[in-house]
């Protein structure tokens, strides 16, 4: 009988990009001090993929999942000659335990991966210094005058000269892009030539991949659902409101628009209570609707991203 080549084995795992915002900084829940996101083995046993995925990270992390929606599959090849690795990814959104040493995870600055996404105080200096000259370099590297028409657009779409057209979604196409310039660590651990490695931590296998998978759909979803309030205390002000949708978006919003925004929108009451113990003023303590709370998939209920200026 011929012989048939044999088929590499296909491994099916889950993958938790799980995020909270502490201190005016977004965090994500890693293992293996940092290098990973969490992730198990799906099993049969459970009744779906988001049962699986919660009892695997609640078992290994000792931390209970909030709102969760599925990603993304993501097929690394790499990882394993012997098998393809299909993960199944998904995005949870909570607050970060008092105690964060509990469990086996640990909290790390979503920054600390992608330091170039963070505008809050204007363009960071690593896109004018380093990116962008890199980038140019490898956009006229190109073999033919098409391909590098077609880099120099997609450089300037995703690292923009001008601020006002900085895009903050697109997390994933940034980093996709850094990848196949050689900037960034994984793609010389693919086998890429490397032009340079950019500040930021890298991750094992295609994790920080996913991480920017899910930091894009969290950017984008908190514009149009009001799926925020799973990071915020059950009463808060709307400086701390604010600084948690700036932490997220990853630039300053307009103080007075924003709360305006918010009030016509009617996603919040106050309680009655304010803030005690400051030095300041003291501010007014909010707390999300109730019916927000029941109906946070309805459309037309979004948090405003309206630019500081």
């Amino acid at each position: 009988m011929p012989h048939l080549p044999t088929t590499p084995a296909l491994h099916a795992e889950l993958v938790a990009v799980l995020t909270a915002v502490t201190g005016g900084t977004p965090r994500v829940l890693t293992t293996q001090g940092g290098e990973v996101l969490p992730a198990g083995p799906f099993q049969m046993v459970h009744r779906s993929l988001q049962a699986g995925l919660r009892a695997w990270v609640e078992s290994q992390t000792h931390h209970a999942l909030g709102y969760v929606e599925q990603l993304y599959t993501f097929a690394d090849r790499d990882r394993d000659e012997a098998a393809h690795v299909l993960s199944i990814s998904y995005l949870g959104l909570t607050r970060e335990p008092a105690d964060a040493a509990a469990g086996t995870g640990a909290w790390q600055d979503c920054y600390a991966y992608f330091p170039w996404e963070d505008w809050r105080a204007g363009r960071p200096e690593l896109v004018a210094q380093q990116i962008l000259p890199q980038l140019s370099s490898w956009a006229e590297e190109a073999d033919t005058p098409a391909e590098r028409s077609l880099r120099r657009q997609r450089v300037a779409a995703q690292f923009p000269l001008d601020e006002a057209l900085w895009n903050e979604e697109l997390v994933l196409q940034r980093y996709e892009l850094l990848f196949e310039a050689g900037l960034v660590a994984e793609a010389g651990h693919r086998g890429l030539p490397m032009r340079a490695t950019l500040p930021g931590r890298s991750m094992l296998h295609d994790h920080r991949r996913i991480l920017a998978t899910g930091f894009a759909r969290l950017r984008a979803k908190i514009k149009y659902r009001p799926v925020v309030f799973e990071l915020m205390p059950p009463e808060f002000t709307l400086l701390q409101l604010q600084q948690v949708v700036e932490a997220l978006a990853g630039r300053g919003l307009h103080k007075q628009n924003f709360r305006r925004l918010i009030e016509q929108q009617a996603l919040i009451e106050e309680t009655g209570a304010q803030t005690a113990g400051s030095t300041g003023r003291p501010a007014k303590l909010f707390r999300f609707r109730s019916d927000v709370r029941l109906e946070r998939a309805t459309a037309g209920s979004k948090l405003p991203l309206a630019r500081s200026a």
